[in-house]
């Protein structure tokens, strides 16, 4: 019998920066090779998801809600191609009662590939706006950095 795989990779925190990292496929890029700018938004997404995953907020355990993307904005500053190697940072800057407005960069090496701001919102089980649990807002309070750059 094999060994069980081992889980995927969550990323890691490093100062109070969550790095994610991502390799750029075939199935990422158009006709030119260039990642279709879309994928930056999955690959934010799942940066977002295994930051609660680390900080042991699992969505999918719990009836009390979750979140969802409240507003982003988005700003391309150069283009990731076929087989790239990206970083995902993802940073807390602010954690408010139902909310956490974050900051995510898409990195290869030093050079910046895009950069979005997004809030997060916690929904109830009605889909209706709330109060993150306590615990949870706890887990994102250590996480969360108070510097806006």
């Amino acid at each position: 019998m094999a060994a069980p795989l081992p889980p995927p990779p969550s990323g890691q925190f490093r100062d109070g920066v969550h790095l994610f990292p991502v390799r750029v496929y075939y199935d990422d890029t158009d006709a030119g090779g260039v990642v279709y700018h879309s994928n930056y938004l999955r690959w934010f997404e799942h940066a977002r998801t295994e930051v609660l995953r680390l900080l042991g907020i699992v969505q999918s355990e719990t009836a009390d809600g979750m979140y969802a993307v409240a507003d982003l904005a988005i700003r391309y500053a150069a283009p990731a191609r076929l087989d790239d190697a990206v970083t995902i940072e993802t940073r807390a800057l602010e954690l408010r009662a139902a909310s956490v407005r974050m900051r995510q960069r898409a990195l290869r090496d030093a050079d910046l590939l895009a950069d979005a701001t997004v809030r997060i919102g916690f929904l109830g089980p009605g889909g209706r706006p709330r109060r993150q649990p306590a615990d949870w807002r706890a887990r994102f309070d250590a996480f969360s950095i108070k510097d806006t750059q």
